[in-house]
């Protein structure tokens, strides 16, 4: 057959093989042949061959009982299909081997792509075997990752749960010097500031923790950046056995003009069982003990979750949650009588602006001024409401909170005390903690932050974000430029800066407010890390 195109594209003329036909003349219109016929042409390949190409191949990678992608669909239909009426029996067979299952385990896989490769030489694989290797090498390779980070989570939880050596040996030594040296144990403050630990024009700050390190990180940095440092009064809660040490490291290490009470848990008159008989319960409970402080690996199949699931699984099993430490900040009304506003600060934060204008702040009646974190600039850190905290498959939960509710942070709040007082934030907080240990936890794990939650609905004024950042512990990818600007910086999360396991390029945001030079920092090697 012979094509005869006109030199004026006006006329084709379609010739046969001499013998058979005449030679035949078509006319047509060479525009209309030559741009609409190619527009409709290059229009069905457009849409075609993508289809074809990603359909076939899927149907070659995947397993042929799975059918979790478009490659299903290509093989539902694929036997209505005319052209699958005319595959030999031989290419069927083929076909059949590619879609099964590796069966190789991944000990005898190769350890390379050079060694699939070699191996496939030697051995004289066709096309659909060493597919099928390669399949099962990625596969394999997966799995390692997978399990290498879910190992990694156990892991850091464990080391985010310990005591460092150096922080247990500065809190002992502390101890030796509390109970050998008289300068240690001096009054905090002197008598003559007394007075000024309930004065109220003065700035009033709340630290709860029993590490000493931390303690004097948050005092050191809150001090250093204060424009007038001669108004702040902190006022330092620890436990019974951490008193002593916490109380000859300020002693010992004052921070003049700025005012530093230590005091013990022990020393509150009003935390007796009768005042706090919720959290009493979750201490002396054996069921509760055990979950909070019982091997959190035993028993259960940590293969069935996420690497993610898993971190925030074992969090929530800490045993901070459970300590009353842990839980005072409720009880600031009844702990400081005398006070009308408070900030109240983490242990594992640190101050890096002037804090005076928080007691300027307006709250407009409420009770804690927090800042909110449902929406930022960090969709990881700053997208949490109260889906994140409560278990809304419980039917309780369902019925009584909104999951898209805006949660906020602990870590940096101001708190009227006057307003707080004379609202019914304690008791609630009390009732719902009740309630979710009659129900075995069911209605939340994580900490005290859920019952907060709910105990401060309607007495929350949101504050703009720039004066607390949060994520720090956790999130690896924190902005660099939004932790310098920060007014206060939070390592929540299981990376706290004074472990092995912290980030290192967000510690020294916090190392450059431990002073290396001390001697009872020096004779614990507690060393600054690059």
């Amino acid at each position: 057959m012979q094509v005869h195109i006109s030199p004026s594209m006006r006329r084709i003329t379609i010739s046969t093989t001499p013998g058979f036909l005449d030679p035949m003349k078509m006319k047509g219109a060479a525009r209309y042949l030559s741009y609409r016929c190619l527009f409709w042409t290059m229009l069905l390949l457009v849409f075609l061959l993508p289809f074809v190409f990603i359909t076939s191949a899927l149907v070659t990678l995947e397993g042929a009982n799975k059918c979790s992608s478009i490659g299903c669909f290509g093989r539902k239909l694929g036997p209505r299909l005319t052209w699958r009426r005319h595959i030999s029996p031989k290419a069927s067979d083929q076909y059949s081997v590619l879609l099964a299952p590796a069966s190789r385990t991944a000990v005898d896989l190769p350890e390379s792509v050079e060694a699939l490769v070699e191996e496939a030489r030697k051995k004289q694989y066709d096309m659909p075997t060493l597919l099928i290797q390669l399949k099962a090498m990625v596969e394999a390779n997966e799995e390692r990752v997978r399990a290498a980070k879910l190992q990694e989570a156990l892991y850091r939880h464990y080391a985010s749960s310990g005591v460092p050596k150096g922080l247990h040996c500065l809190a002992l030594r502390l101890t030796v010097e509390y109970s050998s040296n008289a300068r240690a144990r001096q009054d905090l403050p002197s008598p003559d500031l007394a007075p000024r630990l309930t004065e109220p024009g003065l700035h009033h700050l709340v630290l709860a923790t029993d590490n000493v390190l931390a303690a004097s990180v948050v005092v050191t940095s809150t001090v250093h950046n204060a424009a007038e440092p001669e108004k702040i009064v902190f006022h330092v809660i620890t436990d019974k056995k951490t008193y002593a040490a916490m109380h000859a490291w300020f002693s010992l290490n004052p921070l003049s003009p700025a005012i530093v009470e230590v005091k013990g848990v022990h020393e509150f008159e009003w935390l007796t069982r009768d005042n706090v008989p919720v959290l009493e319960a979750m201490e002396t409970s054996q069921d509760i003990k055990w979950y909070y402080h019982g091997n959190h690996a035993a028993g259960t199949n940590i293969s069935q979750y996420s690497p993610t699931i898993l971190a925030a699984y074992l969090q929530a099993r800490s045993p901070k949650y459970i300590s009353i430490m842990n839980h005072l900040r409720i009880y600031l009304p009844e702990l400081f009588p005398e006070l009308e506003k408070v900030v109240f600060l983490d242990d594992d934060v640190v101050v890096q602006k002037d804090l005076s204008p928080l007691w300027e702040m307006d709250l407009h009646g409420k009770v804690n001024g927090a800042v909110e974190t449902c929406h930022g600039d960090d969709a990881w850190v700053m997208s949490k409401t109260f889906r994140n905290y409560f278990n809304f498959s419980h039917p309780i939960v369902a019925k009584t909170f909104d999951p898209d509710k805006c949660a906020w942070a602990y870590g940096m709040n101001v708190f009227d005390l006057r307003a707080w007082r004379q609202a019914d934030i304690t008791r609630v907080y009390h009732y719902w903690q009740k309630q979710n240990l009659q129900l075995n936890l069911t209605l939340w794990r994580l900490g005290t932050l859920p019952p907060a939650l709910i105990a401060f609905d309607g007495n929350v004024h949101p504050i703009p974000p720039q004066w607390h950042m949060l994520g720090l512990g956790y999130n690896t990818k924190s902005s660099l430029e939004a932790t310098k600007q920060a007014a206060v910086i939070h390592y929540n999360g299981q990376a706290k800066p004074w472990l092995d396991i912290a980030f290192p390029h967000l510690r020294p945001f916090w190392s450059k407010y431990v002073n290396y030079s001390n001697e009872f920092i020096r004779q614990c090697n507690i060393l600054d890390r690059p």
